[in-house]
């Protein structure tokens, strides 16, 4: 204990985030917690991969068709994005058999009056290859008859005139999902410093550890060593995330999204040290588990309405709510970062948004510091803001 006392304040900081970092990293919620999102990630990718491979598909029946119509069904597939089975049938018998036997989609009758046999109904894909293809036969054998053949049909060019739409797009929905990240580990590390506050405080633990050191080493010493935790994860899931979207081949531009993901954990750190001050210093108000709940409403309709308006900005960055959100601190965290994977956001404001939230954490720390102080060591009932100001100046 002598030993302890004697320690810098650095070291005391360091020896309590050490303690936090190693008695978190194996809590079965963290894990567990871990692994869910990987997965989610993993498996939300994956499924992106599976719904933009899956290309429509149509089997044709052909019945007295030569080269030249499975080659035009096959053309007007490719045009339409349809992957067309073109299959030859011997009659219109047999075409009517494979249709009813579900073996083909549709059956075309080639000839001068050409007819498409379905079972019940044709699907817009199966109609529009068809007719397509029989139009271009139709229109090439009239030109041939004319004596025109070997027409130069030149190709269309197709010119975006938003090039940046798509990657507008790419960075706006990794924003989102990053948002959600965001929102899950800021509750989620925001509970475990006030879960443990509450339990040193329970268990009495915070004498022993205020005899040795000052509240404000042991807050900091907590924020410290759940913040290095939390950044290691979210981390991780960047890592993760940008390794699986260029492994499954997801984005087009891999720059855009890289920046966007470090936007955001640039914020989360701004968003942890905001709220990890908060929920400590709230969850020292009360010295039971059961009470933890009430003390934290606040805080946490404060970062669901963050959440909301964050997801709302993606479809209206430029719009007021938005813009003012985006400045405010505790909710610019989660509002900011999608506002500027828009490319909404002037670079002027962006650095307002981050001195207004440094200046809050300032202040959060500093007067939160003195209510923690003042309420650490207050047993019993819920402690009210003002009677634990007043007891950390006795």
């Amino acid at each position: 204990m002598t030993e302890l006392r004697t320690l810098s304040s650095t070291a005391k900081i360091r020896l309590v985030a050490t303690r936090e970092l190693s008695t978190r990293i194996r809590d079965k919620s963290f894990i567990i917690s871990s692994i869910v999102i990987l997965v989610a990630i993993v498996g939300a990718m994956a499924f992106q991969v599976v719904v933009s491979s899956g290309g429509e598909e149509t089997r044709v029946g052909v019945v007295g068709g030569d080269a030249s119509v499975t080659a035009a069904l096959e053309a007007q597939g490719e045009a339409l994005d349809v992957d067309v089975t073109v299959v030859e049938l011997a009659d219109e018998d047999a075409a009517r058999a494979a249709v009813d036997a579900e073996d083909v989609d549709g059956a075309l009758v080639a000839g001068t009056d050409p007819e498409l046999l379905v079972r019940e109904s044709a699907g817009g894909s199966l109609e529009a290859v068809v007719q397509g293809a029989v139009g271009q036969l139709a229109v090439a054998q009239q030109l041939a008859d004319a004596g025109l053949t070997g027409l130069d049909v030149p190709e269309v060019a197709v010119t975006s005139l938003d090039t940046g739409a798509a990657a507008d797009g790419q960075r706006i929905v990794t924003a989102i999902i990053g948002v959600v990240l965001l929102y899950s580990l800021l509750i989620l590390f925001g509970q475990f410093i006030a879960q443990g506050v509450v339990e040193e405080k329970a268990s009495r633990v915070v004498e022993l550890l205020l005899a040795t050191m000052r509240p404000w080493q042991l807050l900091a010493g907590k924020i410290l060593g759940l913040g290095v935790l939390a950044l290691g994860q979210m981390v991780l899931i960047g890592v993760v995330g940008v390794a699986g979207v260029l492994a499954f081949d997801v984005v087009e531009v891999p720059g855009e999204l890289i920046g966007t993901v470090l936007t955001v954990i640039a914020w989360f750190l701004l968003g942890y040290a905001f709220y990890a001050a908060v929920f400590a210093v709230a969850a020292s108000l009360v010295s039971r588990q059961e009470d933890l709940a009430t003390v934290l409403m606040p805080t946490s309709m404060v970062l669901i309405v963050a959440f909301f308006v964050g997801i709302q900005a993606a479809s209206d960055p430029a719009g007021g709510l938005a813009r003012v959100t985006s400045y405010l601190p505790g909710l610019s965290p989660l509002v900011m970062p999608v506002r500027q994977a828009a490319g909404q956001v002037a670079l002027w404001e962006v650095g307002l948004a981050v001195v207004l939230m440094l200046a809050a954490i300032a202040l959060i720390v500093r007067l939160g510091g003195r209510v923690y102080a003042g309420a650490l060591l207050r047993t019993g009932g819920k402690i009210k803001v003002r009677e634990a100001l007043r007891a950390e100046r006795v």
